[in-house]
């Protein structure tokens, strides 16, 4: 059976040769299966041709995407892993030296004459941007040289205006049948696109993919993120390694000697671990950077953008090595790059809704815009924010043990303190006790002093006070009479009547009525206890060991 795109194919394993305009996926290509391990001959193709948009690809020869096979391909747009003519290439050529390349487009890995990935010439190994290596040619993103003109750049603005001419074309008036049946068409595409998923028609040999990023998903919201407030100087890079966090840091040390040899086993370099952070969807965010100790100067850390780039070129090797799904840098917007990133409206959100957006943000300093197209952005946002709740819940976890734990320090002092207290209180009455018995004794056989009359003056004023029946003690007299004749009254008065709210009633009575069925419930087990340990018994009279 054959797998039909549209085009004329052939089943698996059998040869054809097909010439198709527009979507040509594999078109006028002979081959057995998906062409992996086979020679395809000369392709002629027309329209969007994977490999290359709208040109001529001749004389290929390619393994699948061309892995570890020779190409001499003349392409240009998306020309994956194609070098061009009287080249040598490896797939992607990720960090390759292919020999007089004039690559343009999305060419990965640029041409470095003479040096591999870790040419030397300074401490850190070569990313591409002139840090050691000798570049001859550069590819389309210019990393280290002179940017060369990438057709990419004006191909990229075409293809979005046709598609989104396609989109309206299907959404509005599509032509397939010429009669009343294309306007329920145009409704079913209209539908599909307001889901953001489908597939639309427009005429009878072409049609459109929606997706959520078309203008008409109705699925779109904006959300708000932290700014991040690293530096590019501080060198910090995000690793997403597809394993568990747990897992990730028991094996921390294989991972950054294994980072380490990537880096060219260069002794002034070393690996860093900033943090581990688990995220969602079993990956863990590893965040490293680079220390460069020179033999001259002060230590230093590489930025972020260079170790990025230099990452991405061995991104095979963090793959298999390390199960690295993602390498992002860790640093802040520029002022520029943000005024950019806030005037431009992204893909898919109505420029309305953008402005609304800047409008709404609680706070534009920290804070930044971001679009949540489709169900899976917002899918993917909530379990981010419920593994951020998460770890806030498990931050405020421990603040609450710590603050249980310095309350029971605070209590164990208030205690101290009033044993301190007392203590101080009874050291100065000893004190003063003994101050007394000083002065009796150094002041023996001396007459009274003025002073000391005085006090004495005072004294027996004090005390004549107190002893008035109209002042405190004859108070204190009353108070106690009255005290007794209370205690009296009390334990003579035999009708004594009480009343009681009868909703409290009813709570007294059901709590009575469940301590009952408690005390029934341990009878019970106390019931079945005895009939077991009677069980037991008469089973060990009659085991065997017991008549021994």
């Amino acid at each position: 059976m054959a797998f039909s795109l549209g085009v004329g194919t052939t089943p698996f394993g059998a040869t054809g040769t097909t010439s198709t305009p527009s979507f040509g996926f594999g078109t006028s290509t002979p081959s057995t299966g998906f062409g992996f391990g086979t020679q395809p001959t000369t392709t002629t193709s027309s329209g969007f041709s994977f490999g290359g948009f709208g040109t001529q690809a001749k004389t290929t020869a390619a393994t699948g995407f061309s892995f570890g096979a020779p190409a001499a391909t003349t392409a240009s747009g998306f020309s994956f892993g194609g070098a061009p003519a009287s080249s040598a290439s490896t797939g992607f050529s990720f960090g390759g030296a292919p020999a007089s390349t004039a690559t343009t487009g999305f060419s990965f890995g640029g041409a470095n004459t003479g040096t591999s990935a870790f040419a030397g010439g300074s401490a850190f190994p070569s990313f591409g941007t002139g840090l050691g290596g000798t570049s001859t040619s550069t590819s389309a993103f210019g990393f280290g040289g002179a940017q060369q003109t990438n057709p990419l750049q004006a191909q990229q603005p075409q293809q979005a205006t046709s598609n989104l001419e396609n989109i309206a074309s299907a959404v509005t008036l599509p032509q397939i049948y010429g009669d009343e049946r294309d306007a329920i068409i145009a409704k079913w595409n209209q539908l599909q696109a307001a889901w953001g998923t489908g597939k639309g028609i427009y005429n009878p040999r072409g049609s459109v993919e929606f997706t959520p990023d078309n203008p008409y998903c109705r699925f779109k919201a904006v959300g708000y993120n932290r700014l991040p407030k690293t530096k590019n100087e501080d060198g910090l890079v995000s690793l997403f390694i597809k394993k568990p966090e747990a897992e990730v840091r028991a094996n921390q040390q294989q991972i950054v000697d294994t980072l380490f040899v990537i880096f060219g086993s260069k002794p002034q370099l070393s690996v860093c671990v900033e943090g581990i952070k688990k995220l969602p969807d079993n990956l863990t965010e590893f965040v490293i950077y680079i220390l460069e100790r020179p033999a001259s100067g002060p230590a230093r850390r590489i930025p972020s953008n260079e170790t990025t780039n230099f990452l991405n070129g061995q991104l095979i090797q963090l793959k298999s090595k390390l199960v690295v799904e993602n390498i992002v840098p860790k640093m802040g917007f520029t002022e520029q790059a943000l005024k950019e990133y806030l005037d431009t409206p992204q893909e898919g959100i109505h420029p309305f809704l953008w402005e609304q957006a800047k409008l709404d943000n609680p706070d534009a300093d920290s804070l930044v815009p971001v679009p949540m197209i489709g169900f899976k952005a917002l899918h993917q946002r909530l379990k981010h924010q419920e593994q951020q709740t998460q770890a806030h819940q498990q931050r405020l976890d421990l603040i609450a043990e710590d603050l249980e734990s310095l309350q029971q320090k605070q209590v164990n002092m208030l205690a101290k303190l009033e044993e301190y207290k007392r203590k101080h209180i009874q050291l100065s009455h000893r004190l003063l006790q003994v101050v007394v018995k000083q002065e009796i004794s150094r002041k023996m056989g001396y007459s009274i002093q003025a002073e000391e009359e005085q006090l004495r003056v005072q004294l027996e004023k004090i005390q004549l006070e107190l002893n008035h029946p109209t002042q405190f003690k004859g108070r204190l007299n009353e108070l106690m009479s009255q005290i007794r004749m209370q205690n009296h009254l009390a334990g003579t008065r035999a009708d004594v009547s009480y009343q009681m709210d009868p909703s409290l009633q009813q709570e007294i009575k059901h709590l009575l009525k469940q301590q009952q069925e408690g005390l029934k419930h341990l009878v019970n087990i106390i019931k079945e206890d005895a009939q077991d340990i009677q069980l037991m018994e008469q089973n060990l009279e009659a085991s065997p060991f017991s008549q021994r």
